[in-house]
């Protein structure tokens, strides 16, 4: 198998029936599977779209399919499509991790414009606000 290969032809059978047709006003559009496996190469690499092999074609090409598909729900409609099929088949297992880790957004980070009245902080009841009232204060 070709390294830039990525979808065998079982997988790309359940892709493709969700891709819009490839009917273009101009020239023909280019091949669907290069662009998907172009879009799967570049984000299983972690690499800028600038830098995608040129055997997936020209990267404009890749990156404005994939703004496409992204706009017009294409990659969602597969997503689900692919989650519902492997729902039933008993592939997924569907246990919940549940985290008790706070987020805490930086004071900059309100979508307040200045001037309107902003809530008054609210302290945390966790570790870090039990050791900060047990700690002895200094000063006057």
């Amino acid at each position: 198998m070709d390294r830039e290969a990525l979808l065998d032809d079982a997988q790309w059978d359940l892709i493709e029936p969700f891709l819009p047709p490839q009917r273009g006003r101009g020239r023909p559009m280019r091949d669907h599977r290069q662009v998907v496996e172009g879009v799967i190469y570049r984000y299983r690499c972690g690499i800028a779209w600038r830098d995608l092999p040129s055997s997936f074609g020209p990267w404009q090409t890749v990156w404005k399919r994939h703004r496409r598909f992204s706009g017009d729900g294409t990659w969602d409609k597969i997503m689900a499509a692919l989650l519902t099929q492997a729902d039933t088949q008993g592939e997924i297992g569907w246990s919940v991790s549940v985290d008790s880790t706070i987020n805490r957004a930086h004071q900059h980070a309100t979508n307040l414009p200045r001037g309107e009245a902003r809530a008054t902080p609210q302290v945390e009841a966790g570790v870090g606000a039990v050791v900060g009232l047990l700690t002895p204060t200094t000063g006057g």
